[in-house]
């Protein structure tokens, strides 16, 4: 098979190696960690030859960056859509909850595991590229709730800064916790925090 072999299951659009590949080692980067997943897992059940893989990307490595690059975009389109119906700043920090909430929510093969980028990052040594990439999203999500905060708290920078990362440290407490228990209800806790806490603010 060559880079641009495709598959045609199902009666679908034929679809490219790189992207069956990258679905594969998502499946199985969450649900077996990056580590415990060689390249033949990945291959294999994405249908295609391990040439493939290297037509696609340069190595090991450069699948886990695009993997964690896929799933920090994954979750920018979950809290997109639900920006689109939140009315106001409170509702926009409260958007970052959901996202999270229907993150954990996706059907994944073992069950909800946690924040896959997370996950992801305490596998990977210090100073990996993919470790600057968990980083960078985590910043980003912080940046979300500290701009719809300094709406919420005009003239009051300072204030909307420390609630932000309050907020966001709630966000991955939560986490940590829906991951260890394998649902996302300690998520929808921490939204409810969230919410109480912007109602004092």
């Amino acid at each position: 098979m060559s880079d641009t072999d495709v598959s045609t299951a199902g009666g679908g659009r034929r679809r490219p190696a790189r992207e069956r590949l990258l679905e594969a080692a998502s499946r199985r980067f969450y649900a077996d960690g990056v580590a415990a997943t060689g390249i033949d897992t990945i291959t294999a059940e994405a249908g295609v030859a391990k040439m493939s893989l290297y037509n696609n990307f340069s190595s090991k490595a450069d699948l886990v960056r695009a993997y964690l690059d896929a799933r920090h975009q994954e979750w920018l389109g979950l809290y997109r859509a639900r920006l689109e119906h939140a009315d106001g700043p409170r509702e926009g920090v409260l958007a970052v909850f959901d996202a999270y909430a229907d993150h954990a929510a996706f059907a994944y093969e073992h069950g909800f595991r946690g924040c896959g980028l997370l996950n992801a990052a305490a596998e990977l040594p210090a100073g990996d590229e993919g470790r600057a990439v968990v980083r960078a999203h985590k910043e980003e999500v912080e940046r979300l709730i500290a701009g719809h905060l300094e709406q919420l708290l005009s003239g009051r920078p300072d204030e909307a800064r420390v609630a932000a990362e309050h907020l966001s440290f709630l966000l991955e407490g939560a986490m940590a916790r829906a991951g260890l228990e394998g649902d996302g209800e300690r998520v929808q806790h921490a939204r409810s925090m969230a919410a109480a806490l912007l109602d004092r603010l």
